[in-house]
């Protein structure tokens, strides 16, 4: 089977071929801004690949809440002409083949239990750690959509009274709080400005990243004792971080301390795929959707 996977973001859109169990052919255009642009482009996508291939089906990521069963793509992101109108049987009548979604975090982690960091293991956790914190919960191989396909929201758990996971456990915000006691504007600083200074001896960054890994690990020890999954994958930008997983498994080490009754620490690692792991995931999704 020859697909076409396409991986629609909020700046770029990124296509590649897989075919012999491999990407190959890979290339991106900027992401249009209206759906008559982006259904032409996708159009084109398509009619250039099938120069030198014959395409089976089309395996999407998108953002957005994506409702297997009704064939659409509801919820909001930076792309709303996404949203909430047939856009399966739309794509399929222009394509002439079948196609396939799922959301982008999704996609994501079925790239790393297909072939990747969680390979061969049935119930994992994927936190994806961005400017805010999403996921996914994998359940028997099977991504848990949830009621209201809010599964793998991870950044929504109230971590203190009027505080939550996003809030206190990014290094994008870990990054404001400096800046604001700073006197500076949000934006002035990096995460990754902050983390050089903590190093470097300043001590107020030295406060806000133990801040960060102290809730960011609180979060996964909390994620981990919910779901009990055999594994907690960490992606996004923190995930190309040297030393996160030994500060991380440091950060449980004081948790089970305090809380004695705890029995073992999370087992996290980072992902194997970085920039196609959503056009891997897609992939995977496609030929799941094939064998129901």
């Amino acid at each position: 089977m020859t697909l076409l996977a396409i991986d629609i973001g909020g700046t770029s859109i990124k296509h590649s071929i897989w075919e012999n169990d491999e990407l190959c052919y890979k290339d991106s255009i900027k992401t249009p801004t209206t759906w008559e642009e982006m259904k032409r482009s996708l159009i084109k996508i398509k009619e250039t690949a099938e120069e030198t291939f014959t395409i089976d089906g089309v395996a999407f990521s998108s953002p957005g809440a994506v409702n297997q069963e009704k064939r659409i793509i509801e919820g909001a992101s930076a792309l709303p002409y996404l949203h909430n109108f047939p856009v399966y049987d739309e794509l399929e009548a222009v394509f002439n083949c079948p196609v396939s979604f799922e959301n982008d975090a999704n996609c994501a982690a079925l790239a790393e239990i297909w072939k990747g960091a969680a390979k061969g293991l049935k119930n994992v956790l994927f936190v994806v750690v961005g400017t805010g914190i999403g996921g996914s919960v994998i359940v028997d191989g099977q991504i848990q959509h949830g009621k209201h396909l809010f599964g793998g929201e991870f950044g929504f758990m109230l971590m203190t009274e009027n505080a939550t996971f996003s809030d206190l456990a990014t290094a994008v915000n870990m990054a404001a709080r400096y800046a604001e006691r700073k006197g500076c504007e949000r934006g002035t600083f990096s995460g990754k400005e902050v983390f050089q200074l903590a190093e470097e001896g300043d001590l107020i960054a030295q406060e806000e990243v133990a801040t960060f890994y102290t809730y960011l690990a609180r979060g996964i020890y909390n994620l981990q004792y919910s779901f009990d999954p055999e594994i907690i994958l960490i992606g996004g930008g923190i995930s190309s971080k040297a030393g996160l997983v030994e500060r991380l498994d440091e950060e449980f080490g004081k948790i089970l301390q305090t809380v004695k009754i705890a029995p073992f620490k999370p087992i996290i690692k980072t992902c194997d795929f970085k920039n196609d792991a959503n056009l891997i995931g897609a992939v995977f999704n496609y030929l799941q959707q094939e064998k129901r």
